[in-house]
């Protein structure tokens, strides 16, 4: 794993390694994400050991390539729209980006604030 100043430098460079980059260094170099979401997730892993979350994927349908496995765990979601980037972390690394469009991230935190307007109080205690 490179030191903090040398992923902050992949940051501000744009060259967003999977596996190397943790939320700190992205914060670090490009400031808070203007939108920021964190759920338990589902994760396709591909056949190269990379992961898609399952959100970023059509309902009912699984990514080109996949195989069978899959992982879980709280997944971390910053958007950055003037960056244009979406970047998912688990376990503090960065596992997955996507390029897209600033439009794009702001409808897809537009869905997050949805989303979040319907969960209770119950969503947030694990069971025993």
């Amino acid at each position: 794993m490179p030191t903090l100043e040398q992923q902050e430098q992949l940051v501000r460079a744009n060259n967003l390694v999977l596996n190397q980059i943790t939320t700190r260094a992205v914060v670090n170099a490009w400031g808070k994400p203007p939108y920021y979401h964190s759920e338990f997730s589902h994760f396709f892993v591909m056949p190269d050991f990379s992961v898609i979350p399952r959100s970023r994927v059509a309902t009912g349908e699984a990514p080109r390539g996949w195989k069978a496995g899959v992982h879980a765990g709280e997944g971390v979601y910053f958007a950055y729209p003037d960056h244009e980037w979406l970047l998912v972390f688990l376990d503090d690394h960065l596992v997955y980006k996507e390029e897209l469009k600033a439009e794009e991230l702001h409808a897809l935190a537009k869905s997050w604030a949805y989303e979040d307007r319907f969960k209770t109080r119950l969503d947030g205690i694990s069971s025993p």
